[in-house]
C-alpha cells in the first residue's frame, strides 16, 4: 500500500482500469496515509470513509463505462475536495463557525462532474475561513502546516489540497483561486495548481452566478496529472452560465507533447506592483535562464501595464464579498474573524463610482494583456514573492521597508492576474538553501490551458524538481 501513494495519478488510473488493483484498495492505502501523517499537518479534517467505500463498491459492481473519448475518467480513484465545495452528505464547514455542523443535501457542480468521470470523494481539505487570506487556518479546525517545515504556513486558501498531495495523502485534489489560492499554496507545497480561464470549469451554484475572479481548478504533483483532472472537471454545464465546451484534444493528449515556448517574458515584481524576496527572485530567475538556454527567447523585466492592480482588485473584492457574504455579517458577525469582517464592510462603503472606476481598469489591464499576448508565448513571474513564513502570522504585513495596504495585498503577484482572465499556472521550479520550495507562475492567454500545459510539460521536465514529492512531513531541524 505504501508504494501506491508514491505513484502518479495516471498510474494509479492504468492500474484501476487494468484490474491490477481496486478503488476499496486505493482508498485503504490513502487512509492509511492520512492517519499516519495528517496529525502532524492538519490537512484533511473531514474523511467519509463510508460514503467512499460504498461508492466504490457499487463502482465495481456496476463496471460503469468510461466518456466515450476516454478523457479525464478516473476509473474509481480517490480525490479530496477543498471544504468550500459542497459533497453531498459529507460535513462542509467552509472553515467558519457559522456552519460548523453543517451537511449539504446536494453536491456542487465540479463535484458532480468528478464522479461522473470516476472520482471517489475521500474527505475534505482545510481552508481558512470562507477561503478569505493566504494562510490556512480558521476556528473550527485549526491551522494547516507547510510539510517542508511544520513550523510554517502552508500558504492558502488551498492549502490543505497541497499538503495532502505534496505528502502522498492524494494523487488529485481540488481548488479555488479569487486572488492566489490555488498558486500560492502550490508554490508553497512544491505542488502543481492552475486557475483556469473562468468558465473552463463550470462550477455552482453560486449567489454570483456571472462573476469571473473566482474559479475552481485543479491541483497535481505534475503537470501530466493537472491535465488529467483537468478534462474530469472541464466542459459547459448549463447551471453555470460562464462554461463552455472542452477542446477538441484533451488536455492529457496536449500535454503529452510537451512544447518550449518560443518567446516568453520574466518579471520579477510584475512591473512593480510588489516587493519581492531576493531569494525568490534569484530562484526564479536562475528557472528562466535555463529555459533561455534551452532556445527560449526571454525578454527580461518585461510586463503589461498592471500598475492599477491593488487599488481595482480591492474595490472589485470587496464588492464581491458584499455579494456572497453580507447577510452574514447581519446575522453572525461575532463568529466572523476580523479580517472577513473588514472585506465585507469595505464593500458596503463602496459607490457606484468607484466599481465603475475598477471595472474601467479592469477592462484596460484586460486590453494590454491581450496586446502583449500578441508577441510573447507566455508571461513569467514568481507565484509567490517569499519562501513560506511562520504558521503563526495570519498574513504577511510587509516585506523590506514596505508595509502591505491590508491582508491580501502580500498575494498581489497572483491576483493582478485573475484579473485578466489569463490561465496561471505554478509550477515548482527550485528551493531555498534551506529547502523551502519556490514556484514560478506561467500566464498564457485567455483560454490557453493547452497552450500553458504543454510549455508547463516541458519546464518542470527541464526543472526536475516534480520527483521530489511526496515527501514525509519535516521539522524545522530535517531540512
Amino acid at each position: 500500500m505504501s508504494d501506491l501513494i508514491r505513484r502518479s495519478a495516471r498510474e494509479m488510473v492504468r492500474l484501476l482500469v487494468d484490474g491490477e488493483i481496486t478503488p476499496i484498495e486505493a482508498i485503504e492505502a490513502s487512509v492509511a496515509r492520512i492517519e499516519a501523517i495528517d496529525p502532524k499537518l492538519n490537512a484533511v479534517p473531514t474523511l467519509c470513509v463510508d460514503r467512499a467505500m460504498d461508492r466504490a463498491q457499487r463502482m465495481m459492481m456496476d463496471a460503469p463505462a468510461p466518456p466515450g473519448d476516454g478523457r479525464g475518467w478516473l476509473a474509481g480513484l480517490p480525490v479530496l475536495i477543498k471544504d468550500l465545495v459542497e459533497v453531498e452528505g459529507v460535513r462542509t464547514t467552509w472553515g467558519s463557525p457559522i456552519f460548523e455542523n453543517h451537511v449539504p443535501r446536494a453536491s456542487a457542480i465540479e463535484v458532480e462532474r468528478l464522479e461522473r468521470h470516476g472520482a471517489i470523494v475521500l474527505g475534505k481539505t482545510n481552508t481558512p475561513e470562507f477561503g478569505a487570506g493566504a494562510n490556512t487556518f480558521n476556528e473550527v479546525f485549526g491551522a494547516t502546516r507547510n510539510p517542508f517545515d511544520t513550523t510554517l504556513t502552508c500558504g492558502g486558501s488551498s492549502g490543505g489540497s497541497a499538503v495532502a498531495l505534496a505528502t502522498g495523502m492524494a494523487w488529485l485534489a481540488d481548488g479555488s483561486d479569487l486572488g492566489g489560492s490555488l498558486r500560492t499554496p502550490a508554490s508553497f507545497c512544491s505542488v502543481v495548481g492552475l486557475r483556469p480561464s473562468p468558465g473552463r470549469v463550470p462550477h455552482g451554484p453560486s449567489a454570483s452566478p456571472f462573476a469571473t475572479l473566482s474559479v475552481e481548478g485543479p491541483m497535481a504533483r505534475d503537470v501530466r496529472d493537472l491535465a488529467l483532472m483537468l478534462d474530469a472537471m472541464a466542459g459547459f454545464e448549463p447551471r453555470d452560465p460562464l462554461s463552455f465546451d472542452a477542446p477538441m484534444d484533451s488536455f492529457g493528449k496536449v500535454v503529452q507533447r510537451p512544447r518550449r515556448p518560443a518567446k516568453v517574458a520574466y518579471t520579477a515584481d510584475l512591473g512593480g506592483i510588489t516587493p519581492v524576496d531576493p531569494a525568490v527572485a534569484h530562484i526564479c530567475g536562475e528557472a528562466v535562464r535555463r529555459l533561455s538556454h534551452e532556445g527560449t527567447t526571454v525578454i527580461e523585466s518585461r510586463s503589461p501595464d498592471l500598475s492599477q492592480a491593488v487599488k481595482v482588485f480591492e474595490i472589485l473584492r470587496a464588492a464581491l464579498f458584499v455579494t456572497g457574504r453580507a447577510p452574514l455579517l447581519e446575522k453572525y458577525r461575532h463568529l466572523l474573524k476580523p479580517e472577513m469582517i473588514w472585506n465585507i464592510e469595505r464593500g458596503l462603503e463602496l459607490k457606484a463610482a468607484d466599481i465603475g472606476w475598477a471595472e474601467r481598469e479592469r477592462a484596460a489591464m484586460q486590453a494590454r494583456m491581450a496586446a502583449f499576448f500578441g508577441e510573447h508565448d507566455l508571461l513569467l513571474c514568481p507565484a509567490a514573492i517569499v519562501p513560506p513564513f511562520e504558521v503563526e502570522m495570519r498574513y504577511l504585513e510587509k516585506l523590506g521597508e514596505h508595509r502591505f495596504p491590508s491582508y491580501i495585498d502580500w498575494v498581489s503577484i497572483t491576483y493582478a492576474i485573475s484579473l485578466t482572465g489569463c490561465p496561471a499556472l505554478s509550477l515548482p521550479c527550485g528551493f531555498t538553501a534551506d529547502g523551502l520550495p519556490i514556484g514560478l507562475q506561467l500566464v498564457a492567454p485567455p483560454r490557453g490551458e493547452a497552450r500553458l500545459l504543454q510549455a508547463a510539460a516541458m519546464m518542470e521536465d527541464l526543472f526536475d524538481v516534480a520527483r521530489t514529492v511526496p515527501i514525509d512531513p519535516r521539522g524545522p531541524r530535517d531540512t
